[in-house]
């Protein structure tokens, strides 16, 4: 069966950490997500507010269920939403509050609620940079590079020692493909911080670029030491098996980052592509429906799905899949081939389906950039093998449906022509016309010499002896006898 895999690794920056004090020196939390922000030590040039007590403890009250939360490896954001909101209730000057808000908005994948409590956060308090970074991660996210540039320099400015923005910086060059200034930030940021994993995830990334595995290990195994808890650095260590051609390794290590959080999408996205490729459908879907439950317009992923579904036999949704997937993103060509199979094979529709064969080759770029023995090449033979087929049996079937229409006017015409030969019947003398008998012996008696002379009014029949002379009387006997040819009895 024909499978297209598209899912790929999406990138996840965004610092989820919990700020974890209203004070105005502040203790981060153990991170949450895949990256790790510098802990905020000094408040900045503004003075710190003064924070009520009541929300100090509101707030601590929802640090702590965070902790409890995370240890249990089970989230419950809306109740830590609305403990972070009651402390921010009990005192507005509380941006710790705000700015973790935004975190938990984030981690729900509501983006734009989440930019929101991040401007908040840093209105009341200019100095909370991890409000900015993550800022600027959102704005690289959603591929505004330029406002993530501005914003990372913007933070260097004010804090030239800020290892986590060269950092991001440095993943920026990598992006655009300037490995050496990548590793010159990455470095560079190491260089404040040894303990960066943001700076050492760059430096995987640059290296597995560049089919440098056994660096990319290196790096990767001094990354998981820093933090073993770490989703990000436990799925770079998957990938670099994966290409190695370790495939069972590399899934050990996409489930262990899952084990580190439940919700870390990259993971679920390689566990997805990896169950697809083992025709592990049931697999395939349950991975997906996490990767949409964080991310319902990932194209992709409502293509993979699709796929998945077809594997299970439920082509109908899967067609719905497709039809989600081609609003999102028309420009995803397997999209058209996915769904040309399921017509093809399915739904006994080769001729749309030849249609979206041709338009998925010449999305993907012709004959050019396929290769001849391409699998879709096969199928589009396939299906135009189908139609023609069926053209012919079209064709057969209208010719023997004029024949029988044509024979059916010639019987019809050849009994007109014959009612037209047959003579008229006699009329009766009342006027009405008498059956046309069968030739046969007549029973009426007709003259001897045969002439057409009509018969008598009441005929005789045919075996009636003729009528018998009448006896001479004896007078008229004698008068006549010389002249009578009638024997004598006279003796001689």
């Amino acid at each position: 069966m024909n499978r297209t895999h598209l899912l790929r690794p999406v990138l996840l920056l965004a610092a989820t950490a919990l700020v974890a004090s209203g004070c105005s020196t502040t203790k981060a939390a153990a991170p949450t997500g895949p990256t790790k922000p510098t802990a905020v030590t000094k408040t900045g040039p503004e003075e710190a507010p003064t924070i009520s007590n009541r929300a100090k403890l509101l707030f601590e009250d929802a640090v702590k269920s965070f902790d409890a939360q995370k240890k249990a490896k089970a989230f419950d954001y809306p109740s830590l939403e609305r403990k972070f909101k009651a402390a921010l209730e009990a005192d507005a000057n509380l941006a710790e509050a705000e700015y973790n808000l935004g975190v938990v908005a984030e981690r729900q994948g509501k983006n734009d609620e989440a930019r929101a409590h991040y401007k908040a956060a840093l209105t009341t308090k200019p100095s909370l940079r991890q409000a900015s970074e993550n800022l600027a991660i959102l704005s690289q996210n959603s591929g505004d590079v330029a406002g993530a540039v501005a914003l990372y320099q913007d933070v260097l400015q004010r804090y030239p020692d800020d290892a986590s923005s060269r950092a991001r910086l440095a993943e920026i060059y990598r992006q655009t493909g300037d490995h050496d200034k990548a590793m010159s930030l990455a470095r560079a940021a190491l260089m404040r911080d040894p303990q960066s994993t943001t700076a050492l995830k760059v430096m995987i990334r640059s290296f597995l670029d560049r089919k440098q595995l056994a660096m990319a290990k290196l790096v990767a195994l001094r990354g998981v030491k820093i933090d073993s808890s770490d989703p990000e650095m436990q799925h770079a260590v998957g990938l670099i098996l994966q290409k190695e051609g370790d495939k069972e390794g590399a899934q050990l290590q996409f489930k262990r980052a899952l084990e580190s959080r439940a919700d870390y999408v990259p993971s679920h996205v390689m566990l997805a592509q990896l169950a697809l490729e083992s025709e592990d459908y049931p697999g395939a879907e349950e991975h997906l429906r996490r990767v949409l439950q964080a991310d319902g317009k990932n194209a992709a992923a409502h293509l993979d799905l699709g796929i998945a579904l077809k594997g299970q036999g439920q082509f109908d949704k899967a067609m719905q899949e497709y039809d989600e997937a081609e609003k999102l993103d028309p420009n995803l060509a397997a999209i058209y081939l996915n769904r040309a199979v399921i017509l093809h094979r399915v739904k006994d529709a080769p001729e749309r389906a030849v249609e979206l064969y041709k338009k998925y080759v010449a999305m993907a770029g012709g004959d050019v950039a396929l290769s001849g023995e391409a699998p879709v090449f096969a199928l589009l033979r396939e299906a135009e093998s189908i139609v023609q087929a069926k053209r012919e049996a079209k064709a057969s079937e209208d010719q023997a449906k004029q024949m029988e229409a044509l024979q059916a006017q010639q019987q019809a015409a050849l009994k007109a022509e014959e009612a037209k030969q047959k003579p008229a019947p006699a009329p009766t003398p009342g006027g009405a016309a008498t059956p046309v008998s069968s030739p046969g012996p007549s029973t009426q008696a007709t003259p001897a010499t045969g002439t057409n002379t009509p018969a008598p009014a009441v005929a005789t029949p045919a075996t009636a002896p003729a009528p018998t002379p009448a006896k001479a009387t004896p007078e008229k006997k004698n008068a006549g006898a010389a002249d009578s040819e009638e024997p004598s009895d006279d003796l001689l």
